[in-house]
């Protein structure tokens, strides 16, 4: 008996070596640490998951949205440009060879002719010496800086539009934050018009009024009666443009117009679908967007690629607060009232909209406990994202989640990025915010988005979801019944179309032209494409 201490020891020293073997065992073979594999974004919105170290060529494909993209510009000075995949859903859509084709084309053409080639040089001195021998190396398109972040977005997309049917260089107007906001989307020449160039000191006088506004010169007769062409016309396309300035949309005005070397253009609106009615530009705008309701899709993630400093804020914001959530909806509100929200036959509609589309889980109000079942208690989890200039609407739907249990168990969490209070649209800051939450929305599985709204037309056309528009609120300041309706495509809306018929030459409605274009949902004078 006196020996079996001693044995005792020996056996739990054997078992001690034989753990300590099977736990080096485990550290050797175990691929990944369970912390890791805790770690890896749950959000990965790409199919496809590379193994550690390795380029899978599905990735770098799907980097490339398709082909959209051009490969070989350098990663580190725009981290958006090839990330952005990651974040987004896969394309529903592959963009057209035929597209991407006509991409690159313009590209070499960009290159050629941008800003200090001589190409450049030698067209500026056209507008410089005001004289044009109708021979000119390159035609150009100036977009002209104007109006809000979302409106400049929709904008600057329908302008590279027509840069591309009519083979111009399209040259931007850096405004006041443009080049905070944007990578450069071409590679070696910037897109950026050079401050020395003739016109810039001009760009915040042209309007209807000015001598070379081509509505003013076909009012006058001053092209009927001149002998030469003009090296330069403005084209006035803002909402308040005449019956004049709408002749652009005319395909006798576009043969007049493709002769001049220079066109300035100034406009708040997203005239895309109005180049539908142009018959001459019919057939090249079906090879490009086989599926008419892709073109801001591509065009959004082709064009608009946000500087380091704003990725940062979308990034940071998304894997802290919205990255590990089952279902991700995402609500811009934008309410075209004075005074300070929140307003409650706002808030009356948001949630009505929610409720009754099934947007957002039904809540407990009684006092009597729901006892859920072991399936139920596998909870869903909700991430809401709300951007709006007020804090007042987040806080009141967090309140309601907080104060009141869902009826399924479902955990809802409400966040709000900025409350920033009124639009500042030339602080740089304000705006990086403000195009950070449009990409934020674009990210959400469902979007809600209020009627009118340029942001929330950038929003979910970025994404490429078809949202659930909140209508205006009533005139007597009471909610709307119903509250919102689902968009039948993800394109955005022009809220200034011509109605005029050039073939007539008499008013008409021009939603009845071509079949694929079609009123707005929330706005009833308004146009936007359809599939």
């Amino acid at each position: 008996m006196a020996q079996n201490p001693l044995k005792f020891i020996g056996f739990l020293i054997i078992c001690g070596m034989f753990l300590t073997i099977l736990l080096t065992a485990s550290v050797i073979f175990t691929d990944l640490p369970s912390d890791s594999v805790k770690n890896l974004p749950k959000a990965n919105i790409v199919d496809v998951k590379p193994p550690n170290g390795t380029v899978n060529s599905e990735v770098e494909k799907d980097k490339l949205l398709g082909g959209l993209l051009p490969s070989g510009i350098d990663e580190t000075s725009c981290l958006s440009r090839y990330e952005s995949a990651l974040y987004h859903k896969e394309l529903f859509h592959k963009p057209s060879s035929y597209l991407i084709s006509r991409l690159r084309d313009y590209e070499a053409l960009h290159k050629q002719c941008g800003p200090h080639t001589k190409s450049y040089n030698r067209s500026v001195e056209l507008i410089k010496s005001g004289q044009y021998n109708e021979s000119a190396d390159c035609n150009y398109l100036v977009w002209i800086s104007f109006s809000g972040l979302g409106n400049r977005m929709l904008t600057l997309a329908s302008a590279f539009l027509y840069a591309l049917l009519t083979n111009r260089v399209l040259l931007v107007d850096p405004g006041v934050n443009m080049p905070g906001l944007f990578c450069e989307p071409f590679q070696d020449v910037s897109w950026l018009i050079p401050p020395d160039f003739p016109l810039f000191n001009q760009f915040s006088t042209f309007d209807q009024k000015s001598p070379h506004s081509y509505g003013y010169m076909v009012k006058h007769d001053v092209i009927r009666n001149s002998s030469t062409l003009p090296p330069y016309i403005y084209l006035h396309l803002a909402h308040d443009y005449d019956d004049q300035d709408k002749l652009f949309f005319c395909d006798q005005d576009q043969s007049f117009l493709k002769k001049i070397p220079w066109l300035v253009m100034k406009t708040n609106t997203y005239f895309v679908l109005s180049l539908f009615l142009i018959p001459s530009f019919e057939q090249e705008l079906s090879n490009l967007f086989p599926h008419k309701v892709t073109i801001f899709y591509f065009l959004s993630r082709y064009l608009f690629h946000p500087t380091n400093s704003v990725w940062g804020l979308v990034k940071r914001y998304y894997q802290a607060y919205l990255e590990r959530a089952d279902e991700k909806l995402g609500i811009q509100i934008r309410v075209l009232e004075t005074g300070v929200g929140p307003f409650k036959y706002v808030l009356d509609q948001i949630i009505d909209c929610t409720m009754k589309e099934n947007l957002l889980p039904q809540v407990n109000r009684s006092s009597e406990p729901i006892v859920l079942n072991q399936t139920e208690k596998q909870r869903k989890t909700i991430s809401v994202l709300i951007t709006s200039l007020s804090p007042g609407y987040s806080e009141e739907i967090r309140k309601m989640y907080w104060e009141n249990p869902t009826v399924r168990g479902e955990i809802v969490s409400v966040y709000q990025p900025s409350q920033e209070e009124y639009q500042q649209s030339e602080n740089l800051l304000h705006e990086q915010k403000a195009l950070a939450e449009m990409y934020l929305l674009s990210l959400s599985d469902k979007l809600i988005t209020s009627a009118w709204s340029t942001f929330g037309y950038v929003a979910q056309g970025l994404g490429g979801l078809k949202p659930w528009i909140l209508y205006k609120p009533n005139e007597n300041r009471t909610a709307h019944n119903p509250p919102c309706v689902r968009a039948a495509s993800f394109e955005p809306c022009f809220h200034a179309p011509p109605n005029y018929d050039c073939k007539m030459k008499t008013p008409t409605d021009t939603s009845k032209i071509v079949p694929h274009v079609r009123h707005c949902e929330d706005m009833s004078w308004g146009l936007k494409l359809f599939d």
